[in-house]
C-alpha cells in the first residue's frame, strides 16, 4: 500500500459561493467538473466540496452538527509574507479570521480562518519543512 491522502471533499451549503471562495479567496484552480460537484487541483491532491446534505446522505450520517468538528486543513506557504496574503485574502473573499497571524510555539508563523461554511483552515510559513511544487 501507497499511503496517501489524495483528496478532501468538504460539505458545503452553497456551491456557487464556495468555488467562488475558493477560486478567488485561495486562488485554487478548479478543474473542470459537473455543477453539483467541484474539484480544485493542489500540486498531488485534490480538494472536492459537494453540497453538505447529500455528502452526509452518501456517508450515511446525519448532516446536522456544528462548532468544532477536531480538525483543521492546512496550507502551508513559502514566507511569513504569503501566510498574511493568503489570510488577508480569505478574509477578503468572506471568510472569518479566528487567529491573526504571528509567531507560533514551534519556530514557526500562521494564522486560521474559517471559510464560508465553517471549515478551519490554518496558513502556515514552517521554516524546518517546506514542500513546495517543485518538491511535490
Amino acid at each position: 500500500m501507497d499511503p496517501r491522502i489524495s483528496m478532501v471533499t468538504l460539505g458545503v451549503s452553497d456551491m456557487a459561493a464556495a468555488v467562488k471562495f475558493y477560486e478567488e479567496g485561495l486562488g485554487f484552480p478548479k478543474m473542470e467538473s459537473p455543477p453539483t460537484v467541484a474539484f480544485f487541483t493542489l500540486n498531488g491532491s485534490w480538494l472536492g466540496l459537494y453540497n453538505r446534505d447529500s455528502l452526509a446522505e452518501d456517508a450515511n450520517v446525519s448532516a446536522e452538527g456544528s462548532g468544532f468538528n477536531a480538525f483543521a486543513l492546512a496550507h502551508n506557504v513559502a514566507s511569513e509574507t504569503e501566510v498574511n496574503q493568503v489570510i488577508e485574502n480569505s478574509v477578503s473573499a468572506g471568510a472569518t479570521l479566528v487567529k491573526t497571524p504571528q509567531k507560533v510555539f514551534w519556530g514557526g508563523y500562521s494564522g486560521y480562518f474559517k471559510d464560508l461554511d465553517g471549515h478551519l483552515w490554518e496558513v502556515a510559513y514552517n521554516p524546518f519543512f517546506w514542500i513546495g511544487p517543485e518538491q511535490a
